[in-house]
């Protein structure tokens, strides 16, 4: 903790609680939330819009997760049995969360698009005893009992089974965590398609809570917005676990629909929304493009005065873009919003410089799931645009084996790295040596601790000429293309001998602009669309150094497979598009 000399840090207020409600240098996720429900009993904790608009205070989650976690001992519940959580994002997913870590459990959060098949995979694997799910979900998932489950619960009214917030139990003794042990077991299946699952103690993830507070102030006022899915790390730590660590307020969406979106970050009053790349390029292209159809004169003249605004904001830290463009970002819902991050994938710096320029405080992180997950994140009032953020206080970081440009592979060391794979000590031997975690991210890092990335190791291109090329540098130059839904740039084998590869790019046209096309051309439709994709890949390419540039164009008539997160799962489309 910090001492009197040195800076103040958000987390000093934890002094007053250490010896009376914790022990140690951090609380667990238990003590950090009684913490919280004793600093603001009343302020609102949760709200769902669906079914009903509905709102819980911080006594009243408080209430339910300890009728809960005395209904999940009374069932024989102890020390490091696992409990899965799996349904769309709501006040009762987040209950059940902190139940089953009140109860001494471990939690298995697990994505709720997967199959009853792959579901009961990853339960079996991780030995879960009790499963909460949606209504539809915990009804027909394993009629026959093969796992053995003590209980299933409902995150929804209405269902056979018992509802989240109706059960009710006597008090009675139960294991009490402490920090180091595992709170959390997250699966990952990234890109190769083979799941781990990825463990967190209550100090990985509380510790990372409070640390990424270094570079980003929270409020009690604060309404983070859960939009994307809550079982993934990064809307876990950055909506869930910032906003009850310091009583702030999460509203729960249901579709990443943008339309649903706007219309919920205005009846929400949202002042912290988090999102993926995909999202903020579709808001800020939709945003322009409105601007653009009033007239080239006009859109000239605002994008002069978004220069300007930007050039205050950064240079002399003067904000002149929300009072400026006001009238554009209540197109956007974000008239009432205080900052927008962007996490769980590149995001291009054009999209972050005129989301500032607007005058929101915009940045973007960086993290895995295996380092709870985040790592770095950009000080709202000290970004760089091409960076993914500096490190959060009391993280190592080292490049190891850098190349010429000085890329190399990215380590981390810290409070927030996992304790190792479940049941898998081969993996985590790959990975995690001395606390040091082998990241598998390609970059380099700045003498202020700013960190630029350059790609994935296990995706890289080695081209004719011997050039390292990552096929994320490439497609961050199509984000902003509105003919584009998604590309994913892959590398084909031009010689084996050699193993030297060609770069190709599988597009998966926008499909409004397909359909315009198809209602404009007809039967020559797919000619058409061919011809425009090949000339935006020509138009980059003349962006890109010769070794980058793209050989081989297919355009694909179905979605690419991607993760909940809105990322390609490139090793699942490379192995169906192969050459």
């Amino acid at each position: 903790m910090a001492s009197k000399k040195q800076k103040e840090q958000p987390w000093d207020f934890l002094e007053a609680y250490k010896g009376k409600m914790f022990e140690g240098d951090w609380p667990t996720i238990v003590e950090m939330f009684d913490i919280s429900v004793d600093r603001y009993p009343q302020n609102k904790c949760f709200t769902a819009f669906v079914p009903k608009k509905e709102s819980f205070t911080f006594e009243q989650v408080h209430a339910y997760v300890t009728s809960v976690s005395n209904y999940l001992v009374s069932k024989g519940i102890e020390q490091d049995d696992k409990i899965a959580v799996i349904g769309k994002n709501s006040p009762e997913w987040a209950i059940a969360y902190l139940a089953i870590l009140y109860a001494g459990a471990i939690v298995v959060p697990l994505d709720n698009t997967l199959s009853n098949k792959d579901m009961a995979t990853f339960m079996e694997f991780a030995g879960v005893k009790i499963l909460f799910a949606d209504a539809d979900r915990v009804e027909a998932f394993d009629p026959e009992n093969k796992l053995n489950l003590v209980d299933r619960i409902s995150l929804e009214a209405g269902s056979e089974k018992p509802f989240i917030l109706d059960l009710k139990a006597r008090k009675l003794k139960h294991h009490k965590a402490v920090c180091e042990e595992t709170a959390a077991i997250l699966f990952t299946s990234g890109t190769t398609g083979t799941p781990k699952g990825v463990m967190l103690s209550h100090r990985n993830l509380v510790a990372d809570c409070y640390l990424a507070q270094g570079n980003m102030h929270l409020y009690p006022t604060d309404v983070f917005y859960a939009i994307l899915p809550i079982h993934h790390s990064y809307t876990m730590m950055a909506v869930f676990f910032e906003a009850i660590s310091v009583g702030a307020s999460v509203v729960f969406g249901k579709k990443l629909v943008i339309s649903q979106v706007l219309k919920e970050l205005k009846e929400g009053e949202v002042t912290m929304f988090l999102a993926v790349p995909m999202l903020f390029n579709k808001m800020i292209a939709a945003l322009m493009n409105g601007v653009r159809e009033k007239g080239v004169v006009l859109y000239g003249f605002i994008r002069c005065l978004m220069g300007f605004s930007g050039i205050l904001k950064k240079i002399f830290k003067v904000n002149v873009g929300k009072s400026m463009f006001g009238f554009l970002l209540k197109k956007l819902s974000l008239d009432k919003n205080r900052i927008c991050i962007s996490g769980g994938g590149p995001l291009p710096a054009s999209t972050f410089k005129m989301f500032n320029e607007l005058g929101i405080d915009f940045v973007q992180g960086y993290g895995l799931t295996e380092t709870s997950p985040i790592t770095h994140l950009n000080p709202v009032d000290a970004y760089i645009e091409s960076s993914v953020g500096k490190k959060v206080p009391q993280t190592e970081v080292k490049i190891v084996d850098p190349d010429s440009d000085g890329n190399g592979i990215i380590y981390i060391k810290g409070p927030m790295v996992m304790q190792g794979y479940f049941n898998n000590p081969e993996a985590t031997k790959e990975v995690l040596e001395d606390g040091w975690l082998n990241t598998g991210d390609v970059g380099y890092q700045d003498a202020q601790g700013y960190l630029y990335l350059t790609g994935r190791a296990k995706n890289l291109i080695v081209t004719e000429g011997g050039k390292n090329v990552f096929p994320e540098e490439i497609e961050d130059h199509f984000q902003l293309f509105n003919e584009i839904d998604t590309i994913c740039v892959l590398g084909y084998m031009i010689d084996k001998k050699t193993k030297s590869e060609g770069i190709r790019a599988l597009i998966y046209p926008a499909e409004k602009y397909r359909d315009d096309m198809i209602k404009e051309h007809g039967d020559s439709a797919k000619q058409v669309i061919e011809k425009r994709m090949e000339a935006i890949v020509s138009e980059v390419n003349k962006e890109l150094q010769s070794y980058k540039k793209i050989g081989r164009v297919t355009v694909v008539d179905e979605p690419l497979e991607m993760t909940s997160t809105k990322k390609v799962k490139r090793f699942v489309v490379a192995q169906k598009y192969k050459d």
